[in-house]
């Protein structure tokens, strides 16, 4: 990972670059992917095709596991994440089944709210990293 601002390599893990002090994610000089100079303005990186948009928006990893350990049976962990279509499956297979099937479906998002805190699950729909 490269920071935005000057361009110097930065840990994964890492909060602030160590080299420039500027919070990881801020600045617009750089591709946090390849370490590539960009435009301000650019939306991708012309080298190796990132978004530039969408980094810093990480989602966190705490508030996805816990909405699919208490809110799993609505899917609400999956929408968090991006993930629509599985979201609605869940919504509509709790609600259209009269809650009949909702402790089934919440053993399903109970499941997957411990794989997200676990880290098994750790992206978003855009590919993103969850932050911790």
């Amino acid at each position: 990972m490269y920071c935005r601002n000057c361009g110097n390599v930065v840990n994964d893990q890492a909060v602030i670059c160590v080299t420039c002090g500027v919070p990881t994610g801020r600045g617009n000089n750089f591709c946090p992917l390849c370490g590539e100079a960009t435009d301000s303005m650019s939306q991708i990186c012309m080298k190796c095709g990132f978004s530039l948009n969408n980094y810093g928006q990480q989602k966190s990893k705490l508030a996805a596991g816990l909405f699919g350990i208490f809110l799993g049976a609505f899917g609400v962990h999956r929408f968090y994440l991006g993930y629509i279509g599985i979201g609605l499956a869940q919504l509509l297979l709790t609600v259209l089944s009269c809650f009949i099937l909702s402790p089934i479906i919440w053993v399903w998002g109970l499941i997957e709210g411990i794989l997200i805190l676990a880290g098994s699950i750790n992206k978003d729909s855009k590919g993103l990293t969850l932050k911790d």
